[in-house]
């Protein structure tokens, strides 16, 4: 839960809390929370002014460039037209110079009218209406405490938003969901009022308050296939409106952000406030338990700031950490996101589960991913996200007795590319971006339409990862404000202008320069000086940079001009590897790097990968597929005191090992093996949960070494058998000192491993798949210490 608390720019904002209707499924009402009774009917002046300068002082403090109010209930119409003029003016008067207002009003609209509607018209707020489908299915819930039906009530309401004059306030229509009423009506009535988007919402429901379901049906996913009935009509017909619900899984399967909080892993930004000035969580809380959303603060006593440090706030702005261990090893957990917060709930454990929906939607998102692969011929908005690929048993096994072939390999390069396009994704919904941001974002989201595998060489380069972690979680105690979002912006640009310079295409994209220097990340760096942005284009024989008073051409073929570091690439008898010297956010490992090398030195660097390339092929053949496979970047760093050299893996940079170059070609095959092997097992962790989150344990080798994480131990452990297999290898035809050294080495490393792996499996600390993993990397041991003693 290491996340620093996000800014919050969407807030819910009760002006009455009372209804004229009683529908029965209500989660202010019917619902486990209380709270209501003891507030007041409707919303003061004095809380109006304070929460307008909360949101107001927030929007400043964090340089937010919008924000989004909601105004509800209750019924917000109760509230009248002059305390809704009221509210309006105070907001727009107390963020007029700070940021965009988003206004909004959701409302069952019983008594929506002309007069509602020209007010809305004037304080431009838009209106989203509550209906369930045709008569019958709006009156299984949506009655009048005397049982009287609403529907003609709602029907004229829309009716009015539908009038030119008012049509461009008219958000949509939100519909939950009934598994009584037939999908194809309710979609054939909501879609005849033409509305510009409808919102099917799941029931309200917790694991202590389970779904209801219809008798008799033995359905494992009911609600997924009534939505998926909804899926296919409306795709049939067109898809005339948004549908929220499919459009959000259809984003997240490509790595975007979603659409609504249910689904996804970007953080959650939103609070509500209620008409005393409290401050609560996400209303869906209330389904939960009496008092769930409760933070303890109000407008009065607290800022925002403290509303987004509250740590229910903060718990659901975790993404992928915040989810349980079920959640965070689930193929969809990318596009799913856990699902909506308060239906994970159980009493013995609250919200440390997956969603009382899992079924379902995992059923929904593959169902919809299906559907959409089958008729791909691919929708020209983004690119090719696939979720999250899934190791089976065999693979399990594979990897863990020590390499792994080429399907393994394009497992796990598969995953790291959809974990790059999630974080790309993360980065730029939380930056704020401006005009030019927002331009370069275009540019990329067109070439990830047309030309996806571009866009893909260049997410996998592997410090896209450092950036990405940088602009989310960079210590921001510690950094100038703005950094950052500098940061993403030029992070975002620099990589359209890549991949628009890869796919040949003629846009031009203006990129932000940090410290005189263009970062073109796989092909280099460009000193521009005092500049602080250059305008990149290209053509088929290179490309242009303009930048202050200079305009600088780079050649394909070739660059004699000394601003220009391209990134070096050698092509190594089936191995195609970079020489990464250029890319500043290289400097992420624990080894400082080496500067840009001279072309004496990239020369040695060629000839002793070249010769510990062949030395592997030779030697160590089953390393052959996995290291084409996923390492293709060697980043040089500075030399240290130790004759076989050294090598570094930074977390989260799959993909790349950093090595200060040894001598001898056996000692850099060495380091090429171990750092191989250490990235795979990182890249495994990433994928799959082996230990159990819960369990922070440090464990203790035999001999006295540690105590160490459990992460750790497996890393090493993985590790080990490389270095086991190198020294095995090393050994054959030697004899004297040289054979000495190899047996010493062998022995060493076998006994640090078996312990490791003992250690490891008596830990109580393994989930199931990590249990079997260890067990398997057991037997791998044992069985490389059977054949160095018949060696």
């Amino acid at each position: 839960m290491g996340r620093t608390p996000q800014p919050l720019s969407q807030f819910v904002l009760k002006v009455h809390s009372r209804c004229d209707l009683a529908c029965d499924h209500c989660y202010v009402y019917e619902k486990a929370d209380k709270s209501w009774r003891g507030r007041p009917a409707v919303i003061s002046d004095e809380v109006l002014e304070v929460t307008a300068r909360r949101i107001s002082e927030h929007a400043s403090a964090h340089r937010l460039d919008a924000v989004s109010v909601v105004l509800h209930g209750g019924e917000p119409l109760l509230a009248g037209r002059a305390r809704l003029r009221r509210t309006a003016e105070a907001l727009r008067t107390a963020l007029d110079g700070v940021c965009e207002l988003d206004l909004r009003i959701h409302t069952n609209g019983v008594t929506l009218d002309q007069r509602f509607c020209d007010l809305f018209a004037e304080l431009d707020i838009k209106v989203g209406i509550s209906l369930d489908g045709d008569k019958a299915a709006n009156d299984l819930h949506r009655l009048y405490r005397n049982g009287r039906s609403s529907h003609d009530k709602v029907l004229r309401a829309v009716s009015l938003l539908s009038r030119p004059r008012y049509q461009h306030l008219f958000a949509g229509i939100l519909c939950t969901i009934d598994l009584r009423n037939d999908p194809v009506a309710v979609y054939d009535a909501l879609a005849a009022l033409k509305p510009p988007r409808i919102d099917f919402l799941l029931p309200h429901s917790t694991w202590e308050d389970p779904p209801p379901r219809l008798p008799g049906d033995t359905s494992a996913t009911p609600y997924a296939d009534w939505l998926l009935t909804v899926h296919d009509h409306w795709d049939a017909d067109g898809r005339p409106m948004d549908v929220r619900i499919f459009d959000s899984v259809l984003r997240t399967l490509r790595g975007e952000s979603s659409l609504t909080e249910s689904l996804g892993l970007a953080p959650a930004d939103l609070a509500v406030i209620e008409t005393d000035g409290t401050f609560e969580q996400a209303d869906s809380l209330k389904t939960s338990y009496d008092g769930a959303p409760a933070t303890g603060m109000d407008v009065f006593h607290n800022t925002l700031d403290d509303v987004a440090a509250h740590p229910g706030v903060v718990a659901r702005q975790q993404g992928l950490e915040g989810l349980c261990a079920t959640c965070r090893s689930c193929p969809v957990v990318q596009s799913c996101g856990g699902g909506l917060y308060a239906h994970r709930y159980r009493v013995d454990n609250e919200f440390d589960n997956p969603s009382v929906y899992c079924g379902d939607l995992e059923g929904l998102i593959v169902g919809i991913r299906d559907r959409d692969r089958a008729g791909q011929t691919t929708s020209a908005t983004t690119g090719a996200a696939e979720p999250a690929p899934v190791l089976d048993a065999a693979h399990l096994d594979e990897l863990a007795a020590g390499a792994g072939g080429g399907a393994v390999a394009d497992l796990l390069v598969r995953h790291q590319l959809g974990l790059n396009r999630e974080l790309l994704a993360l980065v730029w919904q939380q930056a704020h971006p401006d005009a030019g941001g927002a331009r370069a974002w275009e540019t990329l989201a067109v070439l990830d339409g047309s030309a996806p595998h571009v866009v893909d060489s260049v997410l996998t380069h592997p410090y896209v990862r450092p950036w990405g972690l940088y602009c989310l979680d960079g210590d921001r105690t510690r950094t100038p404000a703005g950094t950052q979002t500098r940061a993403a912006m030029r992070g975002v640009a620099e990589i359209a202008a890549v991949a628009a310079l890869r796919a040949g295409q003629p846009a031009t994209v203006a990129v932000p320069v940090a410290d005189g220097v263009l970062r073109l990340p796989t092909l280099g760096t460009l000193a521009v000086g005092d500049a602080t942005e250059a305008h990149v284009s290209g053509d088929a024989d290179g490309f242009t940079v303009e930048a202050g008073r200079r305009t600088y051409r780079m050649e394909w073929k070739g660059v004699d001009d000394p601003a220009w570091s391209t990134r070096r690439r050698f092509e190594l008898d089936g191995w195609a590897v970079a020489l990464e010297d250029t890319d500043p956010w290289r400097d992420c490992h624990d080894q400082p790097v080496h500067s840009r090398l001279t072309e004496s030195e990239a020369e040695e660097w060629y000839t002793g990968l070249k010769a510990a390339w062949e030395w592997i092929r030779r030697e160590l053949p089953a390393y052959v597929p996995g290291i084409t496979a996923e390492l293709d970047v060697v980043t040089p760093l500075s030399a240290f005191p130790h004759p076989h050299g050294s090598g570094s893996v930074s977390r989260g940079v799959f993909g790349a090992v950093g090595i200060a170059r040894p001598a001898a070609p056996e000692s850099l095959a060495l380091l090429l093996v171990r750092g191989f092997q250490y990235g795979r097992m990182n890249a495994l962790l990433d994928l799959m949960e082996f230990q159990d989150p819960s369990g922070d344990a440090l464990l203790t080798l035999p001999g006295g070494l540690g105590p160490r994480p459990a992460r750790d131990m497996l890393l090493e452990s993985y590790e080990h058998l490389a270095v086991i297999d190198f020294w095995h290898a090393r050994r054959r035809g030697t004899t004297g000192e040289e054979a000495r050294t190899a047996d010493a080495s062998l022995r060493r490393q076998l006994d640090h491993a078996t312990g490791a792996v003992a250690c490891l499996a008596a830990s109580g600390t393994l989930t199931p798949v990590g249990a079997r993993f260890v067990a398997g990397l057991r037997e791998a041991v044992r069985a490389r210490g059977v054949a160095v003693k018949r060696a």
